[in-house]
């Protein structure tokens, strides 16, 4: 079995390439380890290999992982849905929240965040797809949620997530993408500070780099096929 240090190297040489294909430099694409349904244990082995920043989706899931691994000062970004409810929690303990979808969701952030912690930074959920079973704003949607999260104190917007629909191949892959990246620049032209596209998984990690993305968000390929009766709480 190939180990946790080997998957991400491979992960990384994946973005050098991406990367050069797309005349970028590898520095201006960030990796995210996706450690849902994987154990503490797995994200010290990543961190020893050199990963900071880890993406979870499920909020009492992640919150036992942070506890466990304090000592190694990681970031972590919750990149599933967030119910309101555990809004202070997330607030007090995550550094980034990708998927903001809802006013309510950001204000109940704002309001929660600790004043003694740096703004909490923030993307918005675009559901590029159109998908019904996928959570997230119509891309009509964004421009007012922007303007309005952007407004509050103790966040800070810094751009668009989005979870494509899967496509089989390469130009398919990069449809979508174009699209998230077409959106995130007209709110960048509307005078927006936005310097995030947090797009492209194991999958299609080439396509969204093409396409300008600065977050790849990657499990699978770090960490394996996860468990199958894997259950967590959301």
């Amino acid at each position: 079995m190939t180990s946790v240090p080997t998957k991400l190297q491979q992960v990384h040489d994946r973005i050098a390439s991406a990367c050069a294909a797309a005349g970028r430099p590898v520095q201006a694409v960030t990796l995210l380890a996706v450690s849902k349904t994987f154990g503490a244990e797995a994200v010290r082995e990543a961190a020893a290999a050199g990963q900071r920043a880890f993406g979870e989706n499920y909020v009492q899931e992640a919150l036992d992982k942070i506890r466990a691994t304090a000592d190694l000062g990681l970031e972590w970004h919750l990149i599933g849905p967030l119910q309101s409810n555990k809004a202070r929690l997330v607030a007090e303990a995550f550094d980034w929240v990708h998927s903001i979808d809802r006013l309510k969701i950001a204000q109940r952030l704002s309001e929660q965040r600790p004043a003694g912690r740096a703004p909490l930074q923030v993307c918005l959920q675009v559901n590029i797809s159109g998908e019904a079973s996928k959570s997230g704003l119509a891309p009509a949607d964004v421009p007012a949620l922007a303007r309005a999260v952007a407004a509050l104190p103790r966040l800070q917007l810094r751009g668009l997530m989005a979870i494509p629909e899967p496509q089989g191949d390469f130009a398919a892959q990069r449809a979508p993408h174009r699209a998230l990246r077409a959106l995130w620049q007209g709110l960048r032209d509307d005078g927006l500070a936005l310097d995030t596209l947090s797009i492209g998984m194991s999958a299609d990690l080439e396509a969204a780099i093409a396409e300008g993305a600065t977050i790849v968000r990657i499990g699978t390929a770090i960490f394996g096929s996860r468990p199958a009766a894997a259950v967590a709480a959301p």
